[in-house]
C-alpha cells in the first residue's frame, strides 16, 4: 500500500491510497497520482516538495523518476543518518527502518514518552520509545493478511476469510475458526507484547496504534490510548521540516 498526504504547512488537507507495485513505471504511477490529485481539487503544479520513506527499494527509484517528471522537484528520502531528535539505541542504528523512525518521531511529538508504537501493515512492528525519548528498540510479526494469505496458499482446505471477528472465539466452521485466530489471535498477541514492553518502559507508557488493521483489532482491546492512521504521513512532515535543504527553509 503506498499512503500519501498533502500537507500545507503542517495542517494535513487531504490522504490517498493506492496499492504498490514495484513492476509499475513511473509515468504509470505520475498519471496516478496526479489525476488523485485533481480529484482531491490540487493542482500537480500546487506540489513544491516531495518527502518519501519506503521499505521497497525499486518504489523509492520509481518515485524519484515520478517527483522530477511529473512535478519539477528533488523527492527528499528518509534515510539512516538524517537528524531526527531521538537517539536510536538499537545495536545497529542503521537497521532500523525509516517508517520506523517516522512513527516514533511522529509518537514523541504528539504523545509524549514513554510510549509504544504498534503499526499494522505487511508486517506488524512494535516500536518502544523510553521515558528519555529513546528509540530503545521492539519487536516484528508477520501481519495479519501476510499470515491469512500463507494460510490459504499453503494449505488445500482453506480459504481467504474476510478479516472479522466471528460471534464466538470457538468457530463452529471453517471461515469462524480462521477469522477466531486471525483477529482474537493477533489481538491476544498485540495484548502480550505490548504487556511485555510495558514492564520494562514502566505502566505509565502510552500505547498508540496505527496502519490500516489498526482499527479491526483495537475494537477487541482496551490497551490502546489512541488510534492515529495518519502517524506515518505526520512523521514525514515533521523530519522534513527538520532536513529539509537550507534553500527551502524559512
Amino acid at each position: 500500500m503506498v499512503t500519501i498526504g498533502v500537507f500545507d504547512g503542517t495542517k494535513l488537507v487531504t490522504t490517498m491510497r493506492t496499492a504498490s507495485d514495484s513492476n509499475k513505471l513511473p509515468d504509470e504511477y505520475g498519471l496516478l497520482l496526479t489525476n488523485l490529485l485533481r480529484l482531491k481539487g490540487i493542482e500537480p503544479s500546487q506540489i513544491t516538495a516531495i518527502c518519501t520513506c519506503s521499505v521497497v527499494p525499486p518504489l523509492t527509484a520509481t518515485f524519484q523518476v515520478v517527483s522530477n517528471n511529473f512535478f519539477d522537484t528533488e523527492q527528499f528520502t528518509i534515510t539512516s543518518g538524517i537528524k531526527t531528535g531521538l537517539p536510536i539505541l538499537y545495536d545497529s542504528p542503521r537497521d532500523v527502518g525509516s517508517d520506523r523512525i517516522v512513527d516514533a518521531v511522529a509518537g514523541v511529538e504528539l504523545y509524549g514518552a514513554p510510549l509504544i508504537i504498534v503499526d499494522f501493515g505487511t508486517a506488524t512492528v512494535f516500536d518502544a520509545i523510553s521515558n528519555k525519548r529513546e528509540y530503545v528498540g521492539g519487536a516484528i510479526v508477520p501481519g495479519v493478511n501476510i499470515s491469512a494469505e500463507a494460510l490459504f496458499l499453503n494449505t488445500s482446505q482453506l480459504r481467504r476469510v474476510e478479516l472479522v471477528a466471528p460471534d464466538n472465539p470457538i468457530g463452529k466452521n471453517t471461515t469462524a475458526a480462521l477469522q477466531s485466530g486471525l483477529v482474537f489471535g493477533y489481538t491476544d498477541l498485540v495484548t502480550g507484547l505490548v504487556s511485555r514492553f510495558k514492564n520494562e518502559l514502566g505502566e505509565n507508557a502510552k500505547v498508540i496504534g496505527t496502519g490500516g488493521l489498526a482499527p479491526i483489532i483495537a475494537k477487541h482491546t482496551n490497551i490502546f490510548d489512541d488510534i492515529n492512521l495518519d502517524l506515518t504521513l505526520l512523521g514525514l512532515n515533521m523530519l522534513y521540516a527538520i532536513n529539509r535543504p537550507d534553500d527551502k527553509k524559512d
